[in-house]
């Protein structure tokens, strides 16, 4: 059958939905039918031929998600920044300035950026909380995007920087690095309508899917490549929801499914990981797959644990992938007509092409350099990009991810006790971690309560390895009330003990036959931390 012959096969084709267009390919026989059998596997995978894609609507959707990423970042923080590093928090941010000035030369301001340079005491801390609050709120009402996105990554890496190990997690990282992709994706103008604005750059469209595919692929490599045998035995989730730092009151419940279910699951988590970001950058209907099933799988660790904003700020770059006519065929009818047809944007002005340009090269080419560290620990790198990662190191724009790498089969937990006559030992009493036996798990998400984060690491070793904690006994002797506000039960309210010590037990969760209501049972393993005492000034 010649060319001329197939003219009406394709007009045809075009009337056909697309799964009926699929059975030709079975009888492609010559060049044109072999033409036309590749335009039917485009159409089955892409749907009809379109326009190139724009990301208006994302780009709406996703900076509203964003700003209410950074206004729980900086809500959660400002609750409890004097306990942690005000001038009687855990770990001063005064004191470390200062120490980090007199050892330092100028080269601190690039090695540790941070506004707190110019005042560090507690009205400033929270100031900078606060103001990081307030501006999120602006960009969550579409106020002066770009001048606020910048406002808010300064805010968020000075308290990053001052904070130290109690921002030191993942989403502490990937929220910087989200927030400057975003001053690149923001439109021009001070108060933009969705009508009024230009078309975002497809270069910085195409960072933040390279963002979310080495978010969620280095999740899944390390987890295979760190030799953990609960990951590759598939036996991982039957120890996680017991395990995890803050559980949820459900993963008391999924810890009781069976066996063969964690591993269903297990491997359902690690295909979604290993898999489903490759369809990011595929056709459309490829992308809103890819981009739904990575979704599910933050909506199911929500569903079970508490990981402060991460979750959220995850489900805004899984709308990266989806272009404004994926969104407008997934958005109800009355609210469709309300949004403007698809290529009614106008294209950005031209010196955002060559500003994004360089971006891309760096963000995209550091960004590679760190997914090849997942897959191997000992990748030497030449000395020009090393020296590229430590220059761009101190704010956190391109970064290394992998969540669970080594899954924790056990759970120690440190409880701290103090005593006036070293004979008599009272527990304090944390606000969520484990302790209590007969006290549920609690939701906290998106609030970060960082000192039980905190502990949940310091138990995972010994105290030389959490130096911070011998600071957090010495708040605790001397009173702090900065200190003794992140706790729930201050066993000594009327003074502070005269001793303090740790106690390391293992908890596990009760199972569905105990009868006395428990959600905990516990063994003490031993002395985490011996008695201590303040150290009483010498006699003239």
């Amino acid at each position: 059958m010649g060319a001329r012959g197939c003219r009406w096969v394709h007009a045809l084709i075009d009337r056909l939905p697309a799964a009926v267009g699929g059975a030709r390919l079975a009888v492609a026989l010559d060049s044109a039918e072999i033409a036309l059998a590749l335009r039917l596997l485009r159409r089955l995978v892409s749907g009809p031929a379109s326009a190139p894609p724009s990301y208006v609507l994302m780009r709406w959707l996703f900076l509203r998600l964003l700003g209410v990423t950074y206004l729980c970042a900086f809500a959660s923080l400002w609750v409890q920044v004097r306990g942690l590093i005000g001038q009687r928090g855990i770990l001063p941010a005064a004191t470390f300035l200062e120490s980090a000035r007199t050892n330092t030369g100028r080269e601190r301001y690039w090695l540790m950026p941070t506004l707190a340079w110019l005042d560090a005491r507690d009205p400033t801390l929270r100031a900078l909380c606060g103001s990081g609050a307030l501006l999120s709120v602006l960009l969550v009402a579409g106020i002066a995007p770009i001048p606020i996105l910048t406002a808010l990554w300064l805010l968020y890496l000075s308290l990053v920087t001052v904070c130290r190990v109690f921002l030191a997690y993942q989403w502490d990282a990937l929220l910087l690095e989200t927030g400057f992709l975003a001053i690149f994706l923001a439109p021009g103008r001070l108060w933009p309508g969705i009508r009024r604005e230009s078309a975002p750059s497809p270069t910085v469209v195409r960072l933040l899917q390279w963002l979310l595919f080495r978010l969620m692929f280095s999740s899944g490599v390390v987890k295979l490549t760190s030799g953990d045998p609960t990951w590759r035995s598939l036996t991982a989730l039957a120890y996680h929801y017991e395990t995890q730092p803050l559980p949820a009151p459900t993963a008391w419940y999924m810890h009781q499914l069976p066996l063969w279910f964690q591993k269903l699951s297990t491997a359902f988590a690690l295909g979604i990981e290993l898999v489903a970001p490759f369809g990011i950058f595929g056709p459309r209907r490829v992308r809103l797959a890819a981009s739904g099933l990575l979704a599910l799988l933050q909506v199911l660790i929500v569903l079970t644990g508490n990981y402060a904003f991460f979750n959220l700020l995850s489900l805004a770059l899984c709308l990266s992938p989806l272009d404004d006519a994926c969104l407008r065929s997934l958005a109800p009818a009355g609210l469709r007509r309300r949004l403007p047809a698809p290529g009614h944007w106008p294209a950005g002005p031209r010196w955002r092409g060559w500003l994004v340009a360089p971006l891309a090269v760096l963000i995209g080419g550091i960004g590679a350099v760190r997914l090849a560290a997942a897959f191997s620990r000992s990748l030497r790198l030449p000395r020009p990009v090393r020296r590229t990662l430590e220059w761009l190191e101190p704010f956190r724009v391109v970064n290394s991810y992998g969540l669970f790498a080594v899954m924790t089969t056990e759970r120690p937990e440190i409880v701290v006790e103090g005593s006036n006559d070293g004979a008599t030992w009272l527990e304090y009493g944390f606000r969520y971690k484990p302790g209590d036996l007969y006290r549920p798990p609690r939701w906290v998400a998106p609030h970060q309560p960082r000192l039980d984060w905190q502990m949940w690491f310091a138990a995972l070793g010994s105290v030389y390895s959490a130096p911070w904690f011998v600071s957090f006994i010495q708040r605790l002797l001397e009173g702090s009330p900065e200190v003794l506000d992140l706790l729930e039960r201050n066993p000594f309210p009327d003074a502070p003990p005269r001793y303090i010590r740790a106690l390391l037990y293992d908890y596990h969760f009760t199972d569905a036959t105990s009868a006395d209501g428990a959600w905990w049972r516990r063994e003490l393993l031993g002395l985490y931390f011996p008695p201590v005492t303040l150290a009483q000034p010498e006699p003239e």
